[in-house]
């Protein structure tokens, strides 16, 4: 048997020439017949050439392959947490905007970490999918950049494609929606209700698109007069567990005082909506709530809470089309985000 490197020792990999071999045919002869050549084998031979693969057990690298001819069917997609509501639904939005073109999607988790984010990375490129999205939220001040970079550009550099999604702390393609201006504009309007001393609950994990929604939504309401809107900001942890303990543990003193609650996630926002109904207080009647994202499981609170929407399904259609396209111009498109006002803010 071809293939072998003893009968006690492990099996080597059967390459195309052990196959060539075996069959009695050129390794291009082969080749044609395993990897699905257009060009014509005589039958004679590529019947020679299929035994021969089946008796040595001969598997082609199919992902090498693909990449190689440009017919990959997969894109990976690189997102923080599965179970945070906002990202179970952009994976959800990706794969159908992909399955629609005929592609499947691969989902890898980091947990929020960033030297996991730059594993999964090398370990993606082996698996050379058709393109890379990477849709968890970039670090203030990421440790490992460089290096994840550097495995990117590697990656790109065999044909592949890289997308990220609401990040700009990497030089590659990017679809983005505006943290920043999203939260501000919510201040604003939020301002225009009446509402002045404001709670603002930013991420206790350093995330730069978090960030970005503290300091829109601060501006906002310095803007609208508020001059003492950075000195409420407090940074709990990333959760809804973490917002709401948060809530629990605050003082009687400094809450008695609140009007509102801004959590820079939907998520957040339930959790510290969760802590203030445990502490006593009516929502909206004795202090509101605010969230960001606009999360499908919305629909389900009560009071309807007020937030900025986020159009996954506009930003997952663009995304998918960047790991497709052939176009080459390095771009960013910034897909609006807007503030929605519902019954958890009425005004004061």
């Amino acid at each position: 048997m071809q293939g072998r490197s003893g009968d006690s020792g492990p099996r080597r990999p059967v390459t195309l020439d052990d196959v060539a071999r075996q069959a009695g045919v050129s390794q291009p002869t082969a080749s044609r017949v395993l990897n699905g050549s257009s060009r014509k084998v005589a039958e004679s031979y590529r019947e020679r050439v299929l035994q021969a693969a089946r008796e040595l057990g001969y598997t082609p690298n199919l992902p090498a392959q693909a990449m190689a001819r440009g017919t990959s069917r997969t894109i990976a997609l690189v997102i923080s947490l599965i179970s945070d509501p906002y990202f179970s639904a952009m994976a959800a939005e990706i794969m159908k905007q992909a399955e629609a073109i005929g592609l499947h999607v691969s989902i890898a988790v980091t947990e929020r970490q960033a030297d996991r984010e730059l594993d999964l990375v090398r370990e993606l490129r082996g698996q050379q999918p058709r393109a890379i999205i990477l849709a968890g939220t970039g670090y203030v001040d990421p440790p490992s950049e460089e290096q994840l970079v550097e495995e990117l550009n590697r990656y790109q550099e065999t044909g592949g494609r890289v997308v990220l999604i609401s990040r700009s702390d990497l030089p590659f393609e990017t679809v983005d929606f505006d943290n920043h201006h999203g939260a501000r504009q919510l201040a604003r309007e939020l301002a225009g209700l009446g509402y002045r001393r404001c709670l603002v609950l930013g991420s206790g994990t350093p995330l730069l698109s978090m960030q970005q929604r503290v300091e829109g939504f601060v501006e906002g309401l310095v803007e609208a007069g508020v001059a003492d809107a950075g000195e409420r900001v407090h940074y709990p942890g990333f959760s809804w567990a973490g917002a709401r303990e948060f809530v629990l543990g605050l003082g009687a003193d400094e809450l008695s005082g609140l009007q509102l609650v801004f959590a820079v996630t939907d998520d957040m926002a339930l959790g510290a909506l969760s802590g203030l109904r445990e502490r006593g207080l009516r929502i909206p009647e004795d202090i509101s709530v605010a969230g960001f994202d606009d999360i499908t499981t919305l629909r389900d609170v009560v009071p309807k809470l007020t937030t900025v929407h986020v159009a996954l399904n506009a930003v997952a259609e663009e995304a998918v089309y960047r790991a497709t396209t052939t176009d080459d111009p390095l771009t960013r498109r910034t897909v609006p985000a807007y503030p929605v006002l519902r019954a958890s803010t009425p005004a004061l």
